[in-house]
């Protein structure tokens, strides 16, 4: 017995010198096999070892936190968590394989449709990423036309806050998004010269009980009610500096009054941006930002794409994805 557990360990340190995507392969080419590479403990492993560096996560795929709280000797219902089927299924490579899963006439309906509505789809962005980092996302938005194309500049439509700034998508589709910001300009350029936290003034805190203890819950004020009745999804701009502290159960108090049911469609997507103000600064993978603002709790699609404010990286896989879902959702 002794022996056959040192074989098993020896196999599982050679294995776990495979990528795994050559475990998959590996796996295909018998039955002995299959079974070795299914090893719960080498792909938790790979889960543990590989999830910082993955770029975006979305509804779909976030594993679960039990993975980052549970020690591995723990049980559920007598089975292990099947750390391989949570790598499949949450890694870039594996999302890909599964893009594809809506019937083909969802794509041919999207694209008539676009030729038949006029109106671009609007979009409304808001969070401390834009207001907290050393660059500003808008800004550079505005002035990097290699990257994303300014197709028109604001004009009034939305009472007290304006129509918002139409970009083009790879010189194709036009889109428009609706910038809030938590205060003015003044106050946001103090707040970081003093590295302060600015009196957010889109929304206003309700008190509310859950069981015996008070819950943070707000709701947003009229100008931003507007917006919200309107617009065809959200764009949440968080900040992962690693080195800021940060208010996750605020955030997240704030993402739900943007997309209550109350105010529009249930469904309309959310694309958060995990920002960083340069590629020098340290941040925090997406994963764990997505776990900390507990966008498992939201109802509608949302991915979370990392995003680098003073180069755009990033960005466009967001907004693809964001233009994607807003169709599709449109069309059904």
């Amino acid at each position: 017995a002794a022996l056959n557990g040192f074989q098993i360990d020896v196999q599982l340190n050679i294995m776990s010198f495979l990528s795994p995507q050559d475990l998959c392969h590996l796996g295909c080419t018998s039955c002995y096999w299959r079974a070795a590479v299914q090893d719960p403990l080498l792909w938790r492993y790979f889960l543990l070892r590989d999830l910082p560096s993955w770029t975006s996560i979305d509804w779909k795929s976030l594993p679960d936190e039990e993975i980052f709280i549970k020690a591995f000797s723990e049980v559920s219902d007598n089975a292990l968590y099947d750390y391989m089927a949570a790598y499949k299924r949450s890694c870039p490579q594996g999302r890909r394989s599964l893009k594809s899963s809506r019937p083909r006439y969802g794509t041919v309906t999207s694209f008539l449709q676009s030729l038949v509505t006029q109106a671009e789809p609007r979009f409304a962005m808001f969070g401390p990423g834009l207001e907290q980092l050393d660059n500003s996302l808008v800004q550079k938005m505005m002035t990097c036309p290699e990257i994303l194309l300014v197709a028109g500049l604001p004009h009034r439509q939305i009472h007290g806050i304006g129509s918002g700034v139409s970009f083009q998508f790879n010189n194709n589709q036009k889109f428009n998004i609706v910038t809030l910001y938590s205060t003015t300009s003044v106050e946001r350029r103090r707040a970081r010269e003093e590295q302060a936290v600015a009196v957010n003034k889109m929304f206003y805190q309700e008190n509310s009980t859950v069981g015996n203890q008070q819950a943070m819950h707000y709701s947003v004020i009229a100008q931003v009610r507007k917006v919200c009745e309107v617009v065809d999804g959200f764009i949440y701009v968080a900040n992962a500096e690693a080195h800021r502290e940060h208010d996750r159960q605020e955030e997240l108090a704030r993402i739900l009054a943007m997309v209550d049911p109350a105010l529009g469609p249930p469904n309309r997507p959310l694309l958060v941006l995990s920002c960083v103000s340069h590629i020098g600064v340290e941040r925090i993978p997406c994963v764990y930002v997505a776990h900390q603002l507990q966008l498992n709790l939201l109802h509608q699609p949302w991915m979370m794409q990392d995003t680098v404010a003073a180069t755009l990286d990033g960005l466009l896989n967001g907004i693809e994805w964001l233009l994607e879902e807003a169709n599709y959702k449109s069309a059904h």
